[in-house]
């Protein structure tokens, strides 16, 4: 089964995607693989470590939208289809649906390019569920901000070049996503990130266990 977590800036995403890769191995659902975009390949933390730094290169947002796509291609050829075809369930931070909102809601690239970038990079390669933790962006530009003052600063987890946009720009990626939530119900959840962790994760583990019974029952799904 292929699940992934997607939200706005500071909703929680790589450590309630660290939570529930836990979660699913601890409840017998077999090996669980816990990657992310970009990343999980060599390619892929190079081109997250361009696009994220605070001294990199200014990118032309379509210049951005190519190398996520290539970044993305690679994960999938290289760690995405491999491990779905040894069985394995896949837990990725951000894909696809990421692209659909920061560089089709957030920098306005029309949706035509967009969907054809993720078309060529997945190979037609969709989750089976993706989780979309929902937050205020300026509470969680205010998450992030408290972070860089406790000293988590750089390209990694650190404040980083996407915290810098605009508060208008991270308002339009969120109702990009939403717009994703509303036109793709079956596959896509709201899960509301402003309450506190524990209670997230709850409600992540009962969304997603009862899909990995089905899931593991019908066989993977490719």
């Amino acid at each position: 089964m292929f699940i992934t977590l997607e939200g706005t800036e500071g909703s929680g995403k790589t450590s309630q995607g660290r939570a529930l890769a836990s979660a699913l191995e601890a409840h017998g659902r077999g090996p669980t693989l816990l990657t992310r975009e970009p990343g999980g390949t060599d390619l892929g933390e190079r081109v997250r470590h361009t696009l994220l730094a605070l001294d990199g290169p200014r990118l032309d947002p379509l210049t951005q939208l190519l190398l996520l796509s290539a970044a993305r291609a690679q994960l999938v050829h290289e760690v995405l289809r491999p491990a779905l075809e040894r069985g394995e369930t896949v837990v990725c931070v951000r894909y696809s649906d990421s692209t659909r909102a920061y560089q089709g809601g957030g920098d306005g690239i029309s949706d035509a390019a967009v969907e054809s970038a993720i078309s060529i990079a997945t190979g037609g390669l969709e989750p089976d569920l993706t989780i979309y933790l929902d937050l205020d962006p300026r509470e969680g530009i205010r998450r992030r901000e408290r972070a860089r003052r406790e000293g988590a600063v750089g390209a990694q987890e650190g404040w980083n070049s996407f915290d810098e946009r605009s508060i208008e720009f991270h308002y339009r990626v969120r109702e990009a996503y939403l717009r994703v939530a509303r036109e793709n119900p079956s596959r896509v959840v709201v899960v509301d990130a402003a309450r506190p962790f524990a209670a997230i994760h709850d409600e992540i583990m009962k969304i997603v266990l009862p899909r990995t019974v089905s899931d593991r029952v019908g066989g993977p799904r490719l």
